[in-house]
């Protein structure tokens, strides 16, 4: 009993919890088939139906609860927000099965983007319950509890439809089952005693054993640029550093009791001090440009792929291919991790390499007329995206604490759907262009050419102005060491 009791207070219990509510949350074996589901005999729905009424309603609902589901979380403190997106899955999961037309499926649609904005209380929440030294062990444990559980899903998917075990509706009640098991897992979680900016730790002072401080716990507001200064600088003394963290510990306190006009000003200001660092405004000007052209793509990529072979008369095999796409995808950002290359340098040039093969990829997909290149396309098209947003999101979480981390991803998820929301409205919205998917992914393809075209110029450019640099000879040798060395610490380190 007691060795329950030490489990159920150490970092792993929480972290177990929400490694299961991850995978069965996410174990969805009917949406690689969705399009099939709602254009056959049990919707009767068309698919210019599905693609430019009912599927934009989720860029708009996602774009419109986003920030107020991120404060929400904050002031609840992450868990209730746990279980009411689970709730709100359960439901839009029965309206699949029950509800028919084109305006319940647009509800279902809104309700699926309440589900996805609640998705920022899933990766914040283990911030709150364990110590900073855990946190790479828990983030990777969730995000490969969420991964494991999308392929799952989709392998499973594709056996039950390949050897007609199940009929879609079927598949619909198992999946209720798995989402009432998630949801009993996320009652179990523990209630968190601290959050992001409304219910903080209280920041402790250490001193030495002369009573002079030291340190600062939990307190870091500066940008990177100014970190770098720090560094280049040594002379600076440590006390007249500590002494420009005063008007942020008293901003930190009237927080904690000033209410939510407090909480907004300190929100407002460390996103101006995260994107002060010109580097992390380009590499998340990437993600925003990126990430939007990814969610156009994967929203709207079994509608092309009903257009190039009709599911009438073809065993459609999308879970399969979801499925290789996720672990080829895992693969990766995993391989990655273990390259030696100097992103600092190359990473631009890299983005618009790949980025290149990207836009590739959608042209083949639209112009083969073939669904085996279409399903091949995808694959690398979600692998290469993948590894991209890998790249980016450590060059852009190097220096940055957790809260930052938090406050950056969501800012650039934020623009992303700014973006994809426009692109939804004007191009697919039947009230706008309402494109067909031929030219919608025709258009996509230019998309990401664009992309590749500006990052690969301003890559190239930014190593040939470096190597003039470096070539250009000084007279005082030590300038040149010394403007060397605040080259790296600006860069930044290697990944």
């Amino acid at each position: 009993m007691d060795t329950l009791k030490r489990w159920m207070r150490d970092w792993k219990y929480p972290t177990s919890l929400l490694c299961i509510y991850g995978f069965f949350s996410t174990v969805k074996p009917l949406e690689p088939f969705l399009i099939p589901f709602l254009t056959g005999p049990d919707k009767n729905l068309t698919i210019e139906q599905v693609t430019n009424q009912i599927f934009p309603v989720w860029t708009y609902s996602y774009l419109t609860v986003l920030i107020p589901v991120f404060l929400l979380t904050d002031w609840l403190r992450y868990k209730p927000v746990v279980v009411f997106q689970c709730l709100v899955l359960f439901a839009t999961t029965a309206m699949i099965l029950w509800c028919k037309g084109v305006r319940e499926m647009q509800a279902v649609q809104f309700t699926y983007g309440v589900v996805t904005s609640c998705d920022v209380a899933y990766f914040t929440y283990i911030y709150s319950m364990v110590e900073l030294k855990h946190y790479l062990k828990a983030t990777s444990y969730c995000r490969t509890a969420q991964l494991l559980g999308y392929t799952v899903g989709s392998v499973l998917g594709q056996v039950l439809v390949s050897f007609e075990l199940m009929s879609y509706s079927y598949i619909l009640v198992f999946t209720l089952v798995l989402t009432a098991v998630a949801l009993i897992t996320s009652i179990l979680l523990p209630m968190p005693k601290t959050s992001m900016f409304f219910h903080q730790r209280s920041r402790v002072r250490e001193t030495d054993g002369e009573g002079h401080v030291e340190t600062v716990k939990h307190l870091d507001l500066q940008s990177n640029d100014q970190k770098d200064a720090v560094e280049v600088d040594g002379s600076k003394p440590k006390q007249e550093i500590l002494e420009g963290f005063n008007d942020c510990d008293s901003g930190v306190k009237s927080s904690k009791t000033g209410g939510c006009g407090d909480v907004l000003l300190r929100l407002w200001r460390d996103f101006l001090l995260c994107f002060s660092s010109r580097t992390l405004i380009i590499w998340s000007a990437w993600w925003a440009l990126s990430t939007c052209g990814y969610n156009q793509t994967v929203n709207y990529v079994q509608s092309l792929w009903e257009h190039v072979e009709p599911s009438s008369n073809f065993t459609v095999y999308n879970g399969g291919v979801e499925a290789l796409s996720n672990l080829f995808g895992a693969a990766a950002a995993y391989g990655i991790g273990f390259s030696s290359a100097d992103w600092s340098r190359w990473g631009e040039m890299a983005l618009g390499a790949l980025s290149a093969l990207e836009a590739g990829a959608l042209f083949a997909m639209v112009f083969s007329a073939n669904i085996w290149v279409c399903y091949c396309g995808y694959i690398i098209f979600k692998s290469l995206y993948m590894l991209l947003i890998t790249i980016a999101m450590f060059q852009i979480a190097a220096g940055l604490n957790m809260e930052r981390y938090a406050l950056v991803f969501g800012a650039n998820t934020f623009c992303a759907l700014v973006l994809q929301t426009i692109i939804t409205s004007v191009v697919v919205d039947s009230s706008g262009l309402g494109l067909d998917i031929v030219t919608q992914f025709t258009i996509y393809g230019g998309y990401f050419s664009v992309i590749a075209i500006v990052f690969f110029l301003r890559g190239l450019y930014i190593t040939v102005c470096r190597k003039h640099e470096m070539e250009t000879p000084r007279e005082n040798p030590e300038e040149t060491f010394k403007a060397e060395d605040d080259a790296q610490i600006i860069i930044g380190t290697k990944f």
